[in-house]
């Protein structure tokens, strides 16, 4: 059964390009958040496998999303996606329960070695 996916990002190219590379490498991208507030319901509602999140949105950023996301479900497993520059979101990101991230500009190989190592996926080399 493919893993379940949620995108967060207030792009919606950057969701259709997350959702491409994943969708085409099997995984199930079961919806989509374009802000905080969204990501927190979407989360609540779909219990997907992973969610990537986006750090810089409207309404509630992707710290303080992830932070409740976490605090509700202790095995949410998610991703922070980040710009060049964002090193110290990134590190709140992680110390608010985020697992790993993966910097814009998205390039799918990268994206698709974190998603793997996250869902105990990595494939021996």
């Amino acid at each position: 059964m493919a893993k379940r996916v949620l995108i967060v990002d207030d792009a919606s190219f950057m969701r259709a390009m997350l959702r491409e590379i994943l969708v085409e490498a099997g995984y199930q991208v079961v919806g989509e958040a374009s802000h905080g507030v969204e990501a927190v319901q979407r989360h609540r509602e779909l219990k997907p496998d992973l969610t990537t999140m986006d750090i810089v949105m409207p309404y509630r950023n992707g710290v303080d999303a992830t932070r409740d996301i976490v605090r509700a479900d202790a095995q949410a497993r998610v991703v922070i996606c980040s710009a060049l520059g964002q090193e110290a979101q990134v590190l709140e990101a992680l110390e608010a329960g985020a697992v790993d991230f993966l910097v814009k500009p998205f390039r799918a190989e990268d994206v698709l070695a974190v998603v793997r190592k996250v869902l105990g996926e990595e494939v021996a080399g």
